[in-house]
């Protein structure tokens, strides 16, 4: 487990989106230089004063490259540290260099926070191995090893905890961002695909009546004109949701009240609606998705259902449920999907976001049916 964990973090790519170098940090920099050089003039027995100023106040610019190279800052922040502990061991004074260069531990955070798994793993090395040089360069007991330590773990876990935080966050958008498109494809599929079959059965009609009946082709061609129509009204309607960002919710949603406009003026097939119930005050995503529903449905039985007269589409509501049955009474053609079609697949999608059910299939009675059911009251 901690090898494959340790695989895992080796393999992890840098943090997305890291902010590019701004103002503040050009800010941060300068007062850090300022605190630094305040530090080296003002502060009493500072060892190898002109020395450690100069390297304090000449190693905060390395912060402005802390996002982009988080690994060679910390090389040379650390890089630094460890060699003024070697100098320690060495011989040298000790304590040398200013508290200021606390600032270092930034480049720590910095490192956990942006760096890639590979980064993050040398580095951290890196900073183990300046802190033991350190420590034992200037040990002055168990406290403050202790304590030193807790502060580099406290950075590390610091920007660990911001980067788990930021990954949450950028994978719950993509998870809404994906959602939203399979809504608009849903959307796309069942509005296109209705009006497209109606076109193509009314073009089919007209072309089968024109020699017998010419005023019936005309109309025909009106009816396929209308569907058209509508078809290029929705799609703008679409076009401008994603244009201007206009919520989708606040574009016009049709209903079950509008179910009866999807009956077909011409006689073959014959689409029958029957609502039963109080079915006026449905919640809007409700409403919206039983007109979805039967609106594909009886796309597929257009499109579907050879030598169909008639299609019905039944909506009862009752007891809190409201439950949708669209049936047709034509041959089942074999091509027919019987459940891996984008059609099918959206319509139990749709249900099952409101916590619903649907099934679809041949009809006992013959021809082909769809029943769904779902609640009348969602999220409350």
């Amino acid at each position: 487990m901690i090898t494959n964990a340790l695989r895992s973090l080796w393999a992890e790519p840098r943090a997305a989106a890291a902010p590019e170098r701004g103002r503040r940090d050009w800010a941060l920099v300068g007062v850090l230089m300022m605190t630094a050089l305040l530090e080296g003039v003002l502060r009493d027995h500072v060892v190898w004063r002109p020395f450690a100023t100069i390297v304090a106040v000449g190693l905060a610019p390395v912060l402005l490259w802390r996002r982009t190279q988080p690994l060679a800052c910390v090389v040379v922040g650390f890089g630094t540290a460890m060699a003024l502990g070697l100098a320690t061991l060495a011989g040298g004074p000790s304590h040398v260099g200013l508290n200021a260069m606390i600032y270092i531990l930034v480049l720590v955070y910095a490192l956990v926070r942006w760096g890639s798994g590979r980064e993050i793993v040398i580095g951290l090395m890196f900073v183990l191995i300046a802190a033991v040089i350190g420590t034992i360069a200037d040990y002055t007991g168990p406290s403050d090893f202790i304590g030193g330590f807790g502060i580099l773990t406290a950075s590390a876990a610091g920007g660990a905890a911001f980067r788990y935080r930021a990954e949450s966050w950028r994978r719950a958008l993509e998870q809404i961002r994906s959602q939203e498109r399979v809504g608009l494809a849903r959307e796309l599929h069942d509005m296109v695909a209705h009006h497209v079959s109606a076109i193509a059965v009314q073009a089919q009609a007209g072309r089968a009546l024109a020699g017998q009946r010419p005023e019936a082709a005309l109309e025909a061609l009106a009816a396929i004109e209308g569907e058209a129509s509508q078809t290029l009204a929705e799609m703008r309607a679409m076009v401008r949701v994603l244009r201007e960002g206009a919520p989708a919710e606040y574009t016009p949603q049709l209903g079950v009240a509008d179910l009866v406009s999807l009956a077909r003026r011409d006689p073959v097939p014959v689409v029958e609606v029957e609502l039963a119930g109080d079915v006026a005050g449905l919640q809007p995503q409700v409403d919206a998705a039983v007109y979805r529903l039967a609106q594909e449905a009886l796309t597929n039985a257009l499109r579907h259902a050879r030598n169909a007269s008639r299609v019905e589409i039944r909506v009862v509501e009752g007891a809190g449920r409201l439950r949708l049955r669209v049936t047709d009474d034509g041959q089942i053609d074999p091509a027919r999907p019987a459940g891996r079609g984008f059609g099918l697949l959206g319509m139990t999608e749709r249900a099952q976001l409101l916590g619903g059910t649907l099934r679809a299939g041949p009809a006992p009675e013959g021809g082909w049916a769809v029943d769904a059911e779902l609640p009348t009251e969602v999220g409350r």
